[in-house]
């Protein structure tokens, strides 16, 4: 198993008593299987990725549980060894890729940084594997493009930016946070397409987090259902669509045009 989250919890410290947002969640990942994590906004799913990659800011704080990937407890692991492990095994995109680049830097750099730091490429060598990168995430005239700052894109390339640096070290998982929220219709399945492809090609495992059934039916193999910082229900995606058991998950499947609800 890839990715074993056993029992995780997640506190938030206040005025008053301390708020669990996340509520002993448990679900695993195989390699290269997807498994989608849907609920509402506030529901914990973002949440549960930022304790896993150990990205939590204060108030937040991870009270309990272990996230055991490839072997290792990531939560008993020293920040400078997590910060080996981020980028390189497991890469997080971003739901609004203009405030997770960087502004005042060309978006090539931004890839190639993402290799230079994990050793993984000289500065030469990761200015070439930035061409191939967004090449690869079907922008055109990527030479010329590696030189243009995030503002000169559009939302649709600047996802597709956010996604080579996502694979720039070919980790074995990438954590989508509602990768498609910012976009209109059309780039939305335009990069939901892109994503399964290059899911395909580098045999990747994903954990697409999102609050919208129609894109968990059409990318996840698996799909775990969360609900006030619980998991309510998880299974295979088909199963869940057919015969979902939770009314919170008929109530999703119902907000979707074409999918009844059970």
């Amino acid at each position: 198993m890839l990715l074993d989250v056993q029992d995780l919890t997640v506190t938030f410290a206040g005025a008053g008593p301390p708020v669990t947002a996340v509520d002993r969640v448990s679900f695993q990942i195989a390699a290269g299987e997807t498994l989608g994590l849907v609920g509402e906004s506030g529901s914990g799913k973002s949440v549960t990725a930022f304790s896993i990659l150990r990205l939590l800011q204060p108030p937040g704080r991870t009270t309990g549980g272990r996230v055991i990937f490839e072997g290792r407890d990531l939560l008993a692991l020293s920040e400078r060894e997590m910060r080996e492990v981020r980028g390189a095994k497991i890469s997080l995109i971003f739901q609004e890729p203009m405030t997770a680049l960087n502004p005042v830097m060309r978006v090539g750099d931004q890839i190639a940084e993402a290799l230079t730091v994990h050793g993984m490429a000289g500065r030469n060598d990761a200015r070439l594997r930035a061409i191939e990168l967004l090449e690869a995430v079907n922008i055109t005239d990527p030479a010329r493009r590696v030189r243009d700052y995030p503002h000169q894109l559009s939302g649709g390339m600047r996802q597709r930016v956010m996604i080579a640096i996502a694979l720039a070290c070919r980790p074995p998982l990438v954590i989508a946070d509602e990768p498609t929220t910012a976009l209109d219709v059309t780039i939305q399945a335009q990069v939901l397409e892109l994503m399964r492809e290059l899911k395909a090609r580098f045999n990747l495992a994903l954990l697409l987090i999102t609050h919208d059934f129609g894109v968990i039916a059409e990318m996840a193999d698996r799909v775990a259902v969360m609900y006030k910082g619980r998991l309510v229900e998880q299974g295979e995606v088909r199963q869940i669509l057919r015969h979902p058991a939770h009314e919170y998950t008929r109530a999703l499947l119902a907000a979707v045009p074409g999918m009844k609800g059970g």
